[in-house]
């Protein structure tokens, strides 16, 4: 498997205290043996644990089954994070429209989402869950419950770099809740668990968080392009605070232009470069032919990480029969939910994909006149369960997906530096060329 997940072996989900009494003993002991003192006992077991705060955005449940799920309310294989957080993003802009009749998706079709929209409501639930999971690997991992179990030295050292992956994750998952939802709940490992419920908090104050953390944690994170394939580094932090920093007039009335193109700045000054095929970065192995661009990637393997979402949403979602689906490296079928509105394909001008590679449609009809029918508008072909050589990748059924999925891109900085000095920042020392994708 990709690197990141091959040390989960158990959840981080524990039961921490027990409610029921027992002939008047109220000191008993859980019933469950993964409790804190087992699973973190050992280097190697908060190694374990931080895996489960990486695989909790690409699994439903920590058995990676697809039937489970750790959101209820919702079918399993619709809690994915990426599913929920792209349906989210996608389907209620100018880009995307699905197919699919199930409650909840016409409402972000059609942009008549409520509070009770089911798919808004899992996004925050799972963003909600995210950050808890990380809570509790931060209140055992604080330099006294290191001391008491034994733990000093190297791997005293390994345990505070995981600390400041574990703020990033939770940040990153603030961050999505402060653009989508604006004034969520805010808990962190220093609120008692279960006793107070949580306190709501304003928009502008979650954005001085997410800053002040992402600030906080840089020195305890390693250099760009240096951590493990999948995790966490100051080239993550960077991204996403000039990506926070580019809407910050949105979230606190105050314009940061200046401040998105110093942090931009930092990751395409920091040794990436652009893949030498926009291709090859919806591929399933990106992880070695586009690694220079990628900053940050959600893994998937297609065999430990098996669930309906993801980047097996991205592409059995935008296919049907009649597009051959054995070249996306699915065997038959396809779910046909996904294509463009009519506005995506013509930024390209030409379309087509003759004269711009990243043109990646099917089908002849641009305008979207029927909302339930797939062929109803051009369909998107970049995402693909096959490597670059046209291979596919091995799976179970050939049904899950071995694309990783980029949180940041190189890409998406140029154009955060872009358009930040278009809307008046003070430009700063950049840039490393950039060039178009072949």
């Amino acid at each position: 498997m990709k690197n990141l997940y091959k040390a989960l072996t158990v959840s981080s989900i524990l039961w921490l205290s027990v409610s029921s009494c027992k002939k008047n003993d109220l000191n008993l002991t859980p019933t469950n043996d993964q409790v804190a003192s087992s699973v973190y006992s050992t280097p190697a077991g908060y190694k374990q644990e931080l895996v489960k705060l990486y695989a909790s955005y690409a699994l439903t449940h920590s058995s990676g089954a697809s039937a489970e799920s750790d959101i209820g309310g919702l079918n399993p294989g619709f809690t994915d994070f990426l599913r929920l957080f792209w349906m989210s993003q996608e389907l209620t802009s100018d880009e995307a429209i699905c197919s699919w009749n199930d409650t909840g998706i016409p409402d972000l079709n059609q942009m008549t989402w409520t509070s009770e929209t089911t798919f808004l409501r899992g996004l925050y639930s799972r963003s909600i869950y995210q950050i808890t999971v990380c809570n509790e690997f931060l209140r055992e991992s604080t330099a006294e419950k290191l001391s008491s179990r034994g733990i000093t030295g190297a791997d005293a050292t390994a345990v505070q770099r995981y600390r400041a992956e574990a703020r990033f994750l939770r940040a990153f998952q603030y961050w999505v809740l402060l653009d989508g939802f604006g004034n969520p709940p805010f808990i962190t490992e220093n609120d008692a668990i279960g006793k107070v419920p949580p306190k709501q908090i304003k928009r502008a104050d979650l954005f001085n968080y997410v800053e002040s953390e992402l600030k906080a944690i840089e020195s305890d994170l390693a250099d760009a392009r240096t951590n493990e394939y999948g995790r966490a580094d100051k080239g993550a932090d960077w991204a996403l605070l000039a990506r926070l920093y580019l809407n910050a007039e949105v979230y606190t009335g105050t314009a940061k232009y200046t401040e998105a193109i110093t942090y931009s700045s930092k990751v395409i000054n920091a040794g990436y470069s652009l893949a030498t095929s926009y291709k090859n970065l919806f591929l399933t192995d990106n992880n070695i032919t586009s690694k220079s661009e990628l900053i940050l990637t959600i893994n998937y393997d297609g065999i430990h990480t098996q669930n309906d979402g993801g980047t097996t949403y991205l592409i059995n979602a935008a296919i049907n029969g009649d597009m051959n689906p054995a070249s996306f490296g699915v065997p038959t079928g396809g779910w046909a939910g996904n294509r463009t509105k009519s506005p995506l394909p013509l930024i390209f001008g030409d379309y087509s994909g003759n004269s711009d590679k990243r043109a990646m449609f099917f089908g002849t009809k641009l305008a979207n006149d029927e909302m339930g029918v797939f062929s109803d508008g051009l369909r998107v072909t970049k995402f693909k369960n096959v490597n670059s050589a046209g291979v596919a990748a091995p799976s179970i059924e050939g049904k899950f997906s071995s694309l990783d999925f980029p949180l940041f891109r190189l890409a998406e900085q140029y154009l955060i530096y872009s358009e930040s000095v278009t809307r008046g920042g003070s430009r700063g020392q950049c840039c490393a060329s950039a060039y178009l994708y072949k």
